[in-house]
């Protein structure tokens, strides 16, 4: 096909489109981001949140993206309380909230004003540990220790949880009150993973604290 004179373009022509081209987007680069920046805000938002950790009130100003693990850690320094996948699928960041067990890392802080939170600090501390942190001892329930906080505020609502009635997925019967049984503990702890293996031993201390016979 014969090129089209219509719109004849020589290569100098097209090299010096090319350089004006840059040259304008370079000066109107500068004016956007001076745009975008006076749209942005200066600072994320942040929310009053009140709440009571360990038996002592605490009110923070919080980002409302914080999540309720990092606020315990970051700005309360109470570091038992690990992060782990921070996804909540291996349970090292279980806490107590109003007397029932969840995730720290998938709860925002803002979602807790007013309640009643538990860490492993506020469990036991050493020369006064609660019974389950003692049995944990005992049973060898601890291994390297990184998933033990979690895994030691899992069991102490695990067993208020029986105590209360809860059903799991694998109690059998629904009309009677559910049991303390290896196999309804490992059902109720399977969100608390342990790297080191130390499952055996850890069901052995909560049937300990228990006080029943496996």
């Amino acid at each position: 096909m014969a090129p089209s004179d219509e719109f004849p373009i020589s290569r100098r022509g097209l090299l010096a489109g090319g350089a004006a081209s840059v040259a304008t987007a370079a000066v109107a680069r500068p004016a956007m981001a001076e745009t975008e920046s006076a749209k942005a805000p200066a600072s994320p938002p942040t929310a009053k949140v009140d709440f009571e950790v360990n038996g002592t009130a605490h009110s923070l100003e919080l980002d409302t993206r914080t999540t309720l693990l990092d606020a315990l850690r970051e700005h309360l320094r109470l570091t038992g309380t690990k992060k782990g996948c921070d996804h909540g699928q291996c349970g090292a960041c279980t806490v107590i909230v109003d007397g029932r067990r969840i995730n720290s890392c998938l709860s925002l802080a803002v979602q807790h004003d007013g309640d009643r939170i538990t860490t492993i600090e506020g469990l036991g501390q050493p020369g006064n540990l609660h019974p389950m942190q003692e049995a944990f001892v005992v049973h060898d329930g601890y291994q390297c220790g990184y998933c033990t906080p979690g895994q030691v505020c899992s069991a102490v609502a695990v067993l208020d949880e029986i105590k209360a009635g809860i059903p799991s997925h694998v109690t059998a019967d629904l009309t009677a009150a559910p049991a303390v049984t290896p196999h309804e503990l490992r059902e109720r702890m399977s969100g608390n993973i342990c790297r080191c293996g130390a499952y055996s031993n850890i069901v052995e201390a909560i049937i300990d604290v228990a006080g029943v016979k496996a």
